[in-house]
């Protein structure tokens, strides 16, 4: 019998952070690696907003519990001119009047798609979100939201560190 410490002849530590060696799973199939990278780059290339497109995946990556991504997409969203306010009340995005009307119901639409297990997009919300945005910009929405939850479970489950893109 397996100690609760090991899995699959990897050690992990007393906190069960991360498993040593760490997996390579975005390095063991590169193909799938360079599809996510691309649709990452069809969706920069539309008219979503790129705050918008980072506080969708500030957003996902909270509720997801991704540090490496919520690292990465503060950074990211500092240099395209986001406030360290607005970064800092985004976990109550409801409850603050600094985002405008397309933020907050694209910032809805991201908690409702990242919690897809607890009921499909309420009809009204769906209807809101798509007199807000242009057709392909509801669809690039959709599509940034599917992205970060894949970039968040990737990194999850790689055990990403935090700053490591940028510290190396």
């Amino acid at each position: 019998m397996k100690s609760p410490d090991q899995t699959k002849g990897r050690k992990v530590s007393a906190l069960h952070l991360t498993p040593e060696p760490p997996v390579d799973v975005k390095g063991a199939l590169p193909n799938a690696l360079q599809a996510l990278t691309r649709l990452e780059q069809a969706i920069a290339a539309t008219s979503l907003s790129k705050t918008t497109y980072e506080l969708v995946k500030i957003r996902a990556s909270q509720i997801n519990g991704c540090a490496f991504c919520l690292e990465m997409h503060h950074h990211d969203a500092s240099e395209v001119g986001e406030t360290a306010e607005r970064l800092a009340l985004l976990p109550a995005w409801r409850e603050t009047d600094i985002y405008t009307h397309e933020e907050r119901v694209a910032l809805a639409v991201t908690e409702v798609v990242t919690k897809i297990s607890d009921g499909p997009v309420p009809l009204d919300l769906e209807a809101e979100a798509r007199r807000t945005f242009d057709e392909e910009t509801f669809a690039a929405l959709i599509y940034a939201i599917v992205a970060i939850n894949a970039w968040n479970r990737l990194a999850i489950v790689g055990h990403s560190v935090p700053g490591s893109i940028r510290n190396a």
